[in-house]
């Protein structure tokens, strides 16, 4: 048994990795698994790159055991695995960084110092804590060339992704369209679901239920509404269709002299006890069928007839089952309105103000038009009822 090391009952588990990582450090055992598969298939394996001007942490862990599962694997597998680190040099967080130090918090301000030394203090930012990421790599017995990462504000890697998009181009996979994104009108620039996940907290908004008249085939007033829910009241002047859901239930109820439409598993929680059904209609139904809108025209539009469209992400969870369509301002709203050749209305600016198409409310921020909005609605007699949202 000479030349193994006796098993030490009270090993440190620390200890024993601190050992295994100097051996792995003193006889290259990373480079070495290279070399052993020289000439062998290659599987190649790029780092989606941690962004370097903020300290590791533990998530940072957990994300990366789970990356080295699948070289190793490889490598197992008869593969060689080259495995190139990165560093994303881009992004909101390096210049929320700079921001902080400079003492400044707007694109005004930004200009005002220089774009060329704001984006040179961005490129020293962004190396900060380099080190500490090398070390935890090591640490945690990730194998990965430090040495030769690819780093995101190199020009070499740059003309890659231009490449990489001519390629697409000269295949004509490449179209323009519309697509909604999480967006910050301080920064005025979209957001990735990282930099939104990293903002997150409760806010307490308006919920309003409102009237839109639906018509007859010949476009007279039907002398019943849908009942609308929504939570972004400020959005309603971008209001392009309204979606209910196919499979629901929806009843024709009756309060205080008027008919109004809305899912039946719903009507007691909106409109309470004393709402008396009329009549009970499928969703499906209801699509096809035709609203005088929108809520508010703006100045290039005339408010028409828009359309009640089948949408299957509709529920019966909270509001009304019938979900005010803003395909300028929705997901699921441009997705939906897309398919029924809706064109995209969207009359806010890029610092979330109302454009000039908003004649009662140009300029002003959309967040902040949430109670003119609601005045308005109330003011026209389409208001059915004005709660708070957590």
């Amino acid at each position: 048994m000479s030349g193994f090391r006796q098993v030490d009952p009270k090993q440190s588990f620390p200890e024993l990795e601190e050992r295994v990582l100097a051996r792995w450090r003193e006889r290259d055992v990373f480079g070495r698994s290279l070399a052993n598969r020289e000439g062998a298939d290659v599987w190649n394996f790029y780092e989606g790159p941690p962004t370097a001007n903020g300290r590791p942490g533990s998530h940072h862990v957990l994300a990366r055991a789970f990356k080295d599962v699948y070289p190793r694997y490889r490598t197992m597998r008869g593969y060689r695995v080259p495995r190139k680190a990165g560093w994303d040099c881009h992004g909101l967080p390096v210049e929320l960084e700079v921001e902080k130090q400079l003492g400044i918090s707007s694109k005004q301000e930004i200009e005002e110092y220089g774009i060329a030394e704001f984006n040179q203090r961005c490129r020293e930012s962004v190396f900060e804590y380099v080190e500490e990421w090398n070390r935890l790599t090591e640490r945690i017995g990730f194998w990965i060339d430090l040495d030769d990462p690819y780093v995101t504000l190199e020009n070499d890697y740059i003309e890659s992704v231009w490449w990489s998009l001519g390629q697409l181009w000269e295949k004509g996979l490449l179209y323009e369209g519309h697509k909604v994104v999480p967006y910050c009108p301080r920064c005025g620039t979209a957001l990735s679901s990282h930099e939104v996940a990293s903002g997150y907290r409760d806010v307490e908004d308006p919920s309003i239920y409102v009237r839109f008249p639906l018509l007859t085939e010949d476009g007279a007033d039907a002398g019943e509404s849908l009942l609308v829910w929504t939570t972004t009241p400020w959005t309603l002047p971008g209001n392009e269709a309204v979606a209910a859901a196919p499979d629901v239930t929806y009843a024709k109820a009756q309060v205080d002299g008027e008919t109004l439409i809305l899912a039946e598993p719903l009507i007691e929680r909106v409109l309470g006890e004393g709402a008396v059904i009329v009549d009970r209609l499928p969703g499906r139904d209801l699509a096809g069928r035709h609203y005088k809108g929108p809520v508010f025209a703006l100045s290039d539009r005339e408010p028409g007839a828009f359309p009640v469209l089948a949408g299957d992400f509709v529920t019966t969870e909270d509001g009304t089952g019938a979900v005010h369509m803003a395909p300028g301002f929705g997901e699921e709203d441009q997705l939906l309105c897309a398919e029924h050749g809706i064109d995209v209305v969207c009359p806010m600016d890029s610092g979330g103000r109302y454009t000039a198409e908003v004649e009662p409310w140009a300029g002003l921020h959309v967040f902040d038009a949430n109670p003119e909005v609601i005045k308005a609605l109330r003011a026209a007699g389409t208001l059915v009822r004005h709660d708070s949202y957590d």
